[in-house]
């Protein structure tokens, strides 16, 4: 049978996309739809047809899957963040770590994999330290913030996120009433005209301090103490900046900070280790399983003390401390300015000397010191963006041929890719565990532990230095 647009179609989901999508087959054609979970079966509306696949709408849950559950949040259907949260926990779980398996094998090309457990969360939600809401005007020229529907920039309106603090909603009643009172616009996107982007707000979950950052098409705020008056009368309030950002761009930070209150910063710890926190700092949203992913990564790390260790994307040195503790020497490489300043702090606040910071590209500065300087290293540690490591870093890693590697990854995709690169040259996979960061999403974090392999089983593994790779131009 052949199926078009605005057809309605009875399914039974029997699988799950990479981005949390039911899957359901209908006389051989396969539908992909939002919402739907494995075990559902559903009535939907096909809204885009392909040769052989196409992309359906739920319109009705006809028969509940047994894995279904009530979201808490109301928005949970409309609003882009959260993809799982009609699926029960323990099967998000099972998703995920499905799917790093799935990568690593049909990517990576590994079979056998030393999975452990993934190390799920006590509680899934009210876990986020940070979030930025983009604000605007809801169709009758009310002054709204929420987040963004999903694949667009219409926000659907709601300031009590059930993933965030309940600080937040405080925090946004106020800026709120603040622009009301005083006729702040918010920014328009289309036309480029108007004052308040966004609200950036982190929390420091061990602290207790919090942070208020408005992002602003502008220098200054108008009456900008009867902001402070206001966020003031929060517990925790500890700084209150504004960001400037004056750009025709879809990138929400820019790069200067004004400070109206406070500090430019809060601190907040993992473990018995404190970090000084920056609007523009890279720190894990997910404080409680981020003490759970470095303490696995630690663990694999297998320091004595003796240990010299390279920790590459090491933001403001969050990973780079807790090695500290137990090896001889680490350094490392952030592309980021201001991270490795708030590193170097960092470093000085915990009282560690056995640390040097870098600021530049990973791909760049471990090749300089490699060959110009002769660096070594006995563990490297790797924490890449979704894109992965350049191959130019890989190959420095290979030569340079240190004992273990620690990889953590956010995107188990091109995780697989990288590691099918190093274990082609030489490495191995010892161990590997996923740790989910994210509860109701679909992403999830991966640690991976690589060894060398004994020297007769890496004479046959050849490096090719300047080969370009096809699985890199794939992934």
């Amino acid at each position: 049978m052949e199926y078009r647009k605005n057809d309605l179609v009875t399914l039974r989901i029997e699988d799950c996309g990479a981005d949390g999508e039911g899957i359901g087959k209908t006389d051989g054609f396969t539908v992909f739809v939002k919402d739907a979970v494995i075990g559902d079966e559903v009535l939907v509306k096909i809204m885009k047809v392909k040769k052989n696949y196409g992309y359906g709408r739920l319109m009705e849950v006809l028969v509940p899957s047994m894995h279904r559950v009530e979201p808490r949040c109301a928005f949970a259907r409309q609003c882009g963040g959260c993809q799982l949260q009609a699926l029960s926990y323990g099967q998000q779980l099972a998703f995920k770590e499905k799917k790093v398996r799935g990568n690593l094998e049909r990517i990576g090309g590994f079979r056998d994999i030393p999975m452990e457990p993934i190390i799920g969360m006590k509680e899934p939600y009210r876990y986020r330290n940070k979030a930025q809401f983009p604000v605007g005007k809801s169709r009758d020229g009310r002054i709204i913030t929420g987040f963004y529907a999903g694949r667009s920039h219409t926000i659907i309106e709601n300031r009590d996120c059930v993933l965030g603090v309940p600080q937040n909603k405080e925090v946004l009643d106020r800026v709120i009433d603040y622009m009301e009172k005083n006729g702040v616009e918010p920014y328009d996107e289309a036309a480029g005209t108007g004052l308040v982007r966004h609200v950036l707000i982190r929390y420091g979950f061990f602290t207790g301090e919090l942070m208020v950052c408005l992002v602003v098409n502008g220098k200054s705020i108008p009456r900008w103490r009867k902001l402070v008056e206001a966020l003031l009368e929060i517990p925790g309030m500890a700084s209150i900046t504004l960001n400037i950002n004056e750009k025709r761009t879809n990138v929400i930070l820019g790069e200067e900070l004004r400070l109206l209150w406070g500090k430019d910063y809060i601190t907040d710890r993992i473990g018995d280790i404190t970090y000084r926190i920056s609007p523009l700092s890279f720190y894990q949203v997910n404080p409680v399983q981020t003490q759970k992913l470095y303490g696995k990564a630690l663990e694999y790390a297998g320091l004595t003390g003796k240990e010299t260790v390279w920790d590459l994307y090491c933001g403001i040195g969050t990973i780079s401390l807790f090695l500290a503790r137990q090896a001889a020497f680490v350094r490392g490489v952030e592309i980021v300015p201001r991270a490795i300043e708030d590193a170097r702090k960092n470093a000085e606040i915990n009282g560690i000397s056995n640390v040097e910071f870098f600021v530049g590209k990973a791909e760049e500065v471990l090749p300089r010191e490699y060959e110009k300087n002769q660096v070594y290293a006995d563990v490297i540690v790797v924490d890449p963006p979704r894109k992965g490591c350049e191959e130019r870093l890989l190959r420095t890693i290979v030569e340079m041929g240190p004992e273990r590697v620690v990889y953590i990854s956010c995107d188990s995709a091109t995780l697989a890719r990288d590691l099918r690169y190093l274990c082609e040259r030489g490495f191995e996979v010892t161990r590997c565990c996923a740790v989910d960061m994210f509860g109701q999403g679909v992403h999830v974090e991966t640690v991976c532990c690589l060894k060398l392999k004994e020297e007769n089983e890496r004479a046959d593994a050849e490096i090719l230095t300047g080969e370009e790779l096809e699985i890199f131009d794939r992934a």
